[in-house]
């Protein structure tokens, strides 16, 4: 399976004896990124900037928020903004979302994941244990 970049937000994988291409584009990416990264006991949700808190705030969700997708020659690198909630231990669930991240973008997508770069940018202490 060979990977092209078209340009900055899609990604055309072609598969050889197929009749035509499939395009991924960063949305895609990283929607995916961060349901998985949600997936993980200990993420209370991915942090988001201004913008993105006044469309959540309409009613809009945002399932891409806190999530930066950039290309480096044929591999991504994943940059994630996260609320953990208090009580866990942040390099585990750190640890957890990393894999997590990385597994479900190159089983959906076959591109190859290099980074997945946690910031927590909040802990929740709404639901203490």
């Amino acid at each position: 399976m060979a990977k092209e970049q078209d340009d900055r937000s899609t990604y055309r994988i072609s598969d050889d004896g197929v009749a035509g291409d499939v395009r991924i584009s960063d949305e895609v990416i990283a929607i995916i990124a961060g349901l998985a990264a949600t997936e993980v006991k200990g993420v209370a949700s991915m942090a988001g900037n201004i913008t993105n808190e006044l469309v959540a705030k309409l009613g809009k969700k945002n399932l891409s928020k806190g999530v930066k997708i950039d290309v480096h020659e044929n591999t991504l690198t994943v940059d994630l903004a996260i609320n953990i909630d208090y009580g866990y231990s942040i390099p585990e669930v750190s640890k957890a979302v990393q894999e997590r991240v990385k597994s479900a973008i190159e089983t959906m997508t076959g591109l190859n994941v290099s980074e997945v770069n946690i910031r927590v940018a909040d802990v929740n202490l709404e639901n203490d244990k």
